[in-house]
């Protein structure tokens, strides 16, 4: 691991250039389609309608013929069960129709499809220091970030390749200490309104050996 001559806000803003040229992630307003291949060969199919200038959040998910909906609508959340408004307290309990969770599934999605430009928020402590990690035979600029009291707990690290700034791998600790990480790798790109996103995400559990993180 090695120290870098570019600072982590440097480091930050060429990422940002890269993904977000045109400055658009503030006004974002459009809708993600996402399919999760789970571990035990399950599919799920969900649909993120994500509008920022109008505080408007939409989740909407596919399982085994279930429609489920959570809708956060200026911090104001509401459900939908296969097109119900109504529900059973088992309904609630077993689809998660809660507050909590609208909230929840809200920053996530607006967090992960927002980075690397939600590492502007406020809260977000920017390790200055960009180190260089190897990763399956290549290099990596490495980007430290973790969060303010109140704001976030976990320790996160985001890798860029250093000729094009492109995000492709982050990975995140609930506890460093217990190397409890969590790998995320990126592959592909779709390009929607001049921002790049990556297109496949393979999210793996404590495997940096196996996956040749040095």
């Amino acid at each position: 691991m090695k120290a870098q001559a570019i600072s982590g806000q440097q480091l930050l803003q060429k990422a940002i250039q890269y993904h977000d040229p045109n400055n658009q992630w503030d006004t974002f307003k459009g809708t993600l389609s996402i399919e999760m291949k789970m571990p035990n060969g399950s599919n799920r199919l969900s649909e993120v309608s994500i509008d920022l200038p109008h505080q408007y959040f939409k989740l909407t998910a596919i399982k085994n013929d279930t429609k489920v909906e959570h809708i956060v609508a200026n911090d104001q959340s509401s459900f939908s069960l296969n097109g119900k408004t109504t529900f059973t307290d088992e309904e609630i309990k077993t689809f998660s129709l809660n507050d909590a969770r609208a909230k929840f599934m809200k920053n996530y999605y607006t967090f992960l499809y927002g980075l690397p430009m939600k590492l502007k928020d406020s809260g977000t402590i920017i390790n200055p220091i960009v180190t260089t990690k190897t990763f399956m035979n290549k290099e990596y600029l490495v980007l430290q970030v973790k969060y303010e009291e109140g704001v976030g707990k976990d320790a996160w690290y985001f890798y860029f390749d250093p000729k094009t700034y492109a995000m492709e791998i982050y990975q995140f600790y609930h506890d460093e200490a217990k190397n409890d990480g969590e790998y995320i790798l990126l592959t592909g790109e779709e390009v929607f309104k001049g921002m790049k996103f990556p297109k496949d995400r393979s999210w793996y559990l404590g495997l940096a050996e196996k996956l040749q993180i040095q």
